[in-house]
């Protein structure tokens, strides 16, 4: 039998090279790998099979005297009589920089407006800004902070002007978020306790304030309790690529998935849930930065589990469709056309067009093809055409 050893030796440095590539390509991308496939089924794992978060809570519980150090803080700027009097359906919290002017006005002028949701909508929602210090700010001495200079001293005009700032001396930063999530519930806890729900969001986020107040309403006269929505993060594993802002040491948290949480773009609690999670902050340890992953390990600590509402977004936009406006709660990612969104999410021709048979028809059409997309992620689900 004639064998060409030429040929051979050709295939075998054929198949030589081909593993060395493969091989390569592996090892480029096994971080990424390890970090969004192998990392995700570990964490289903340990949720499913395992699923005992009792051990998170015992670890993270420290001596209240420790736990202070995440809350003492003093205030800033402060309005304590906000609530005062007044039957509140909605406390709204909303995250943001101090020096973010312009976002905080944006709010204040459309979906935020005090004044048109009481007029239009005839409840009461109080919306406040949650901030911390500026970097400039915190290197400043006190003599400067005192003289209203710089962004503080705009922070103090603007708040002169509006009344809604609840400012504490923190750094504001990314890492900063969970002081600021323990500040909202501590404020609440002091200053408006009574409000039947709490919000929290962030200054990106477009709130259709309409449809969530009828929600709301419809949820509190049926007297729900133990009430958490938002969208709902279910086994999510803790990022462990330093490269990565979500980066959390093991030396930080040891276990191999969250409990439940919802994206922090913005969420609802009911009174009942923000006082229990008052109560637990006071002895648990926060040097988790991830505020909405840490507003997880709070109600694991009491029990509550978070709810998923479709039309919750999380970290995309959605849609821009009068179908979509008549369901939508939240969207995220808006800026400079938050003005243009609230004209047409608002507007009277919305449920004149869904309304009806031919309406609903229509618009389960339309949200079956802006929603049902294998490439369509963190906005609205595709079960949200069909409910």
């Amino acid at each position: 039998m004639f064998v060409n050893f030429r040929r051979l030796r050709k295939c075998q440095f054929v198949q030589l090279m081909t593993t060395c590539l493969v091989l390569s390509v592996v090892m480029i991308c096994w971080e990424e790998v390890d970090n969004n496939i192998v990392s995700h089924i570990k964490s289903y794992s340990y949720r499913y099979l395992i699923n005992n978060f009792t051990y998170v809570n015992k670890s993270l519980t420290i001596p209240r005297e420790q736990a202070r150090r995440f809350s003492n803080f003093r205030y800033l700027l402060d309005h304590p009589d906000k609530c005062t009097g007044e039957d509140v359906l909605l406390l709204l919290f909303v995250k943001s920089s101090p020096e973010d002017i312009e976002r905080r006005n944006a709010i204040r002028s459309t979906w935020g407006n005090e004044t048109y949701i009481q007029k239009t909508l005839g409840v009461t929602v109080k919306v406040v800004f949650a901030l911390g210090a500026s970097q400039t700010s915190k290197k400043k001495p006190a003599w400067s902070k005192r003289s209203g200079g710089g962004i503080q001293g705009q922070l103090i005009r603007e708040d002169r002007l509006y009344a809604d700032l609840i400012q504490q001396d923190f750094l504001d930063s990314f890492h900063n978020l969970t002081l600021k999530l323990i500040m909202q519930f501590h404020w609440m806890h002091s200053h408006c306790a009574h409000a039947r729900f709490l919000m929290t969001a962030d200054d990106d986020i477009f709130v259709h304030m309409p449809n969530l107040v009828s929600y709301l309403q419809d949820v509190s006269s049926r007297g729900i309790t133990d009430f958490w929505i938002g969208r709902v993060h279910r086994g999510s594993p803790p990022v462990r690529s330093k490269h990565s802002k979500y980066y959390v040491p093991f030396e930080m948290y040891k276990w191999l998935a969250y409990p439940d949480y919802t994206a922090g773009a913005g969420y609802v609690v009911s009174g009942d849930v923000a006082d229990k999670i008052y109560h637990v902050t006071l002895t648990l340890n926060a040097s988790l930065h991830i505020d909405d992953v840490f507003m997880g390990i709070c109600a694991n600590a009491i029990g509550v589990s978070p709810q998923e509402h479709v039309y919750f977004s999380g970290e995309g936009k959605a849609p821009y469709h009068l179908c979509i406006y008549n369901e939508m709660m939240t969207s995220h990612g808006h800026v400079e056309d938050i003005y243009d969104l609230w004209k047409a999410a608002t507007h009277p021709q919305v449920k004149q067009w869904s309304s009806g048979l031919m309406g609903g028809l229509y618009c389960r059409l339309v949200k079956i093809s802006l929603l049902c997309k294998p490439y369509h992620f963190n906005t609205y689900p595709c079960k949200a055409a069909f409910l």
